[in-house]
C-alpha cells in the first residue's frame, strides 16, 4: 500500500499539480473500484492537495485585495441592475 506524500512535498506542489491530483482521486473514488485499503491514503492525499489549492487561491485573493466572496457579490448586483 503506497504511503501518502509527506506534507513538505505537498507544499512544493503547484496549483495545477494539486488540482490534477484532486481530479484523479475524485475519478478513482467515484469509479467505485478503489480498494478499501486505498481509500484512506487517497483521502489524505486529497486533503493535502486541497490545502495547496486553497492556499494558492487565498494568496491570489489577498494579492488582488479581495476578501471572501466580494467579487461574486459584485457580479450578482450588476446582473440585478440590468433588469
Amino acid at each position: 500500500m503506497p504511503r501518502p506524500a509527506p506534507k513538505k512535498a505537498a507544499s512544493a506542489m503547484t496549483y495545477r499539480d494539486a488540482y490534477a491530483s484532486l481530479a484523479r482521486i475524485a475519478a478513482e473514488l467515484e469509479s467505485g473500484e478503489a480498494d478499501l485499503d486505498r481509500v484512506l491514503p487517497l483521502i489524505e492525499e486529497a486533503q493535502a492537495a486541497y490545502e495547496v489549492c486553497r492556499e494558492r487561491i487565498e494568496a491570489l485573493r489577498s494579492a488582488l485585495g479581495e476578501e471572501g466572496d466580494e467579487a461574486e457579490l459584485d457580479t450578482d448586483s450588476e446582473e440585478e441592475s440590468d433588469d
